[in-house]
């Protein structure tokens, strides 16, 4: 059997196999089951006849009308979910629809009709929906079947999938405060952006909090409600056992969370405490920040916690869903979690007790820190994937099209205080590479079970980050109105941020800016790697002279049993498929916006679709649109 058809030969017997289940393909989830493994074994599309993929159907929210300007600060990240016989998407704004799964016919309607005035922390933002049946009900009964999402203004609703109006009984008018009790800098600065969970009856959501305004933030508890009822159950603050002398706040979970249902686990991954760059008021390692947090679904009881960053001034949070999967290592066959973070490193834990599986090195990182500062004189790295991200850049590496492009970007790399991953932020500028946005973001990875492969999306790109000591920082922020430059009032020190980027406004790193690679878990090692993206929707013309050099992405990869890897993501309009195997780019399909969102799949009346939001994305300035696209083989 040849290489390039056992992916298809496995997928016929795993169709033929007594023990899988009958049921058509879905994506009943955020991740596609409750473990977020992106996996489907959906195999009609497959490697030989990908290229035919034609679009089936495609839906409009009707936000880009209704919205104006306002859809500029928008980011239509959602991954829509197939349960109960319906398609279920949101949109930035919150609204909710219901769609015929062959078609894209709006069944329903909802809009919650948040504030579209606000400036929120990451736009307006919806990434998803959750699908709940509860047990109790008949199934006629109205909200048997309950649809919740939690929204940019932080209210829980309860939806019945079958109409989209609002449940009785769940809290007064359907819906509930989802931050209860919480005290906001100001309003629009917390939002909730990742889609609810659900495990045992308990509905759980964590929330988005803006970075670097105080000292002292908002809470970043992660709170529980009865799935029926809306009462609140329980909350958990993953700095609650940091210690007195902590005065910060946030350590929120704005990643989707993951579930466990057998094990009644909720997997939370957490970030990290405020503000960012500079942590003297926060002595130690932060409690439970930048982890990633096993709770007893049931209390918010802790089960156990693995910390991926000590005492975090780099704002390098845990930025994905844990990936909830069965992992053979070097022989050994365990439960897993796999976490991927913005450093470009893969964690693998076991599942019931979070000790890692791939074993972890703490290794000495760069100290002298700012005044006050106590930095973690070492971090965690696992001894296997290497780093996915390139995390070294000297002057002398810059990029640029030309010698004065590539000079203007050594100047800015050579001003800046530069030892390496962890360097710690100074009043000089300190380099951070990878930048916030990668290695790898909220995309997450896609887990493939019979092949017990790792797909996983990276960005690379440089940030400058600056302490400015309290008495400068008004002329400052004065000096530079478009760059980000931010109070964190209370400390001693403001901060600013910068992309390091060329003249006419390249990465000043080398290409490629974005990858899309495969990590074999056996042993630990890169399979393949491949640039992910192209600059012609950036710079029309560009991508033959920038062949080769991807772009910074968000969203994530699937993987299906066709031996199908599929990604939007990149800053271009398109979704790609590449073969499992090998990397190899075996199709693109074009988008009418930009589609910086996880694709989903799912089989409906015998016919496999593939399906992507495109309405683009505020901070990457991708092309903004309102459509949902559904691709499927001509029938």
């Amino acid at each position: 059997m040849t290489q390039r058809l056992a992916p298809l030969a496995a997928a016929a017997l795993i169709a033929a196999s007594p023990a899988v289940a009958t049921e058509p393909p879905g994506w009943a989830h955020y991740g596609g089951d409750t473990g977020g493994t992106r996996y489907s074994r959906a195999a009609q599309i497959n490697v030989a006849n990908v290229a035919r993929l034609k679009p089936a159907w495609s839906f409009s929210t009707g936000e880009l009308a209704l919205r104006g300007k306002a859809i500029k600060r928008a980011a239509f990240e959602v991954t829509p979910i197939l349960a109960g016989g319906r398609l279920y998407l949101c949109s930035p704004f919150n609204a909710a629809f219901a769609l015929d799964p062959g078609t894209g016919r709006r069944l329903w309607g909802f809009d919650p009709r948040i504030d579209p005035t606000l400036n929120y922390p990451n736009s307006y933002n919806c990434r998803g929906l959750t699908w709940w049946r509860d047990p109790a009900r008949a199934p006629d009964a109205p909200c048997a079947e309950r649809i919740f999402m939690a929204t940019n203004d932080r209210r829980l609703f309860a939806l019945d999938a079958a109409t989209g109006k609002p449940c009785a009984g769940f809290g007064a008018q359907g819906f509930v405060d989802a931050m209860p009790g919480v005290s906001l800098s100001r309003p629009g600065s917390a939002q909730i952006t990742s889609p609810p969970v659900v495990v045992g009856g308990v509905v759980i959501t964590g929330s988005s909090i803006d970075d670097n305004q105080r000292q002292v933030e908002t809470s970043g508890a992660v709170h529980a409600f009865d799935a029926v009822t809306g009462a609140p159950r329980w909350s958990f603050d993953p700095l609650a056992g940091a210690g007195p002398k902590v005065h910060a706040g946030a350590a929120n979970v704005w990643a989707p969370m993951s579930v466990d249902e057998a094990r009644g686990l909720v997997f939370l991954p957490t970030s990290s405490p405020s503000p960012d760059f500079y942590g003297a008021a926060r002595p130690g390692n932060d409690g439970h920040a930048n982890s990633v947090v096993a709770l007893r679904a049931a209390t918010g009881e802790l089960a156990w916690a693995f910390q991926t960053t000590h005492h975090d001034v780099w704002d390098y949070d845990v930025p994905a869903q844990p990936t909830l999967a069965t992992v053979t290592y070097k022989g050994r066959t365990a439960p897993a979690v796999i976490q991927t973070t913005k450093q470009g490193l893969i964690f693998t834990l076991d599942r019931e007790t979070g000790r890692p599986i791939i074993p972890v090195e703490e290794r000495p990182v760069p100290q002298g820190g700012a005044i006050g500062e106590q930095l973690s004189p070492t971090q965690p790295f696992p001894i296997a994937p290497a780093p996915l991200a390139p995390n070294r850049i000297k002057a002398a590496d810059a990029f640029g099209v030309t010698p004065w492009e590539r000079q203007a970007c050594a100047d800015q790399i050579k001003g800046a205080r530069n030892e390496g991953l962890y360097t710690p932020p100074s009043v000089e500028g300190t380099i951070l590479y990878p930048f916030t946005g990668g290695g790898s973001n909220w995309g997450g990875i896609a887990f493939d079970p019979g092949l017990d492969l790792v797909f996983v999306n990276t960005s690379s790109a440089i940030h400058k980050v600056t302490l400015i000591p309290r008495d400068r920082f008004a002329a400052e922020r004065a000096a530079h109105p478009d760059l980000e430059v931010s109070p964190n009032a209370g400390a001693a020190f403001g901060m600013k941020r910068e992309l390091l980027r060329s003249p006419i406004g390249l990465p000043c790193n080398p290409p490629p800016w974005g990858e899309l690679s495969a990590v074999d878990l056996h042993e630990g090692k890169v399979l393949w790697r491949v640039p992910l993206g192209t600059t012609r929707d950036l710079a029309p013309g560009s991508q033959l002279l920038l062949k080769g050099s991807g772009t910074p992405n968000f969203g994530g990869p699937i993987v299906t049993a066709g031996g199908l890897v599929f990604i939007g993501a990149a800053m271009d309009n398109y979704l790609r498929a590449f073969e499992a195997r090998t990397g190899k780019e075996l199709w693109k399909g074009r988008l009418p916006a930009g589609g910086q969102a996880t694709p989903m799949t799912y089989v409906w009346k015998g016919r496999q679709y593939v399906v992507i939001a495109a309405g683009g994305h505020a901070k990457s300035q991708t092309k903004p649109g309102d459509q949902v696209v559904a691709f499927a083989l001509p029938q």
